[in-house]
């Protein structure tokens, strides 16, 4: 299996615990993910990351395909980084990496995400044509309604 990486850093006008406090809430993500998405949380227990959390998401990345995902959080460092995983959804391979650093002018957000397609060489070919992009779309909605949330006050 090949394994892809997308990277985004993004500057937070916000103090690290207000940053935290936001991004560490899975309620949250519905906020900053792309409406025609179709983000939606399916079960969750309602607290704040912790390692071995189960969040389960409906989601529609391609038109009218309705698809489940379920992540672990797999590791948390207060103030400072959490990992989710996915254990059932539309990749072979999701290892995703959320970093926090505060900065003389508010806080350094890192995401690294590691990610892997099933069906071999048609893996390949939908990431060139279809999920690298709909990635960079979802990353640069998130930045922008980040923005909108903090960096515009």
């Amino acid at each position: 299996m090949k394994l892809y990486k997308k990277e985004s850093v993004q500057y937070v006008n916000a103090s690290l615990d207000e940053c935290w406090s936001f991004f560490s809430s899975p309620k949250n993500l519905q906020k900053i993910t792309p409406e025609n998405m179709g983000f939606q949380i399916t079960d969750y227990d309602g607290k704040s990351m912790y390692p071995g959390q189960i969040i389960q998401y409906k989601v529609s990345p391609l038109a009218g395909l309705k698809l489940s995902w379920t992540t672990e959080i797999t590791s948390v460092q207060d103030k400072s980084y959490f990992i989710d995983e996915q254990r059932f959804g539309p990749y072979s391979f999701w290892h995703h990496k959320h970093f926090f650093e505060a900065t003389a002018t508010g806080v350094k957000m890192t995401d690294v995400v590691h990610y892997g397609l099933p069906l071999g060489i048609l893996g390949r070919i939908m990431n060139t044509l279809v999920v690298k992009g709909k990635l960079n779309e979802i990353f640069a909605h998130r930045e922008k309604m980040v923005d909108k949330l903090f960096n515009s006050k």
